[in-house]
């Protein structure tokens, strides 16, 4: 071939190339998945959390799993329950 008969080669536009459509699948992919992450937040929410801390009742008969977790570790290590702090009923 000639550079003449090159010259006269209809081009292929940018579209038709499979390539160009692998490289914009990538981002495109990464702003659908965006607006649905968006979707699902606002969507279903989390719930707030009480910023209170609850009182361990652990020497009144309450379940030693709602004891604090040094105090469960220390229970699951001794076997002992904890001990109630000073000012507490027993």
């Amino acid at each position: 071939m000639t550079a003449s008969n090159a010259s006269h080669t209809p081009q292929r536009p940018w579209w038709s190339f499979g390539h160009v459509w692998l490289l914009i699948a990538g981002p495109a992919i990464v702003v659908v998945a965006g607006f649905f992450t968006f979707y699902l937040a606002v969507r279903m929410p989390d719930p707030v959390l009480s910023t209170q801390v609850a009182a361990p009742n652990v020497g009144q008969g309450a379940d030693i799993s709602q004891a604090p977790a040094v105090q469960a570790r220390n229970h699951a290590a001794t076997g002992s329950l904890p001990v109630p702090a000073t000012g507490q009923k027993p």
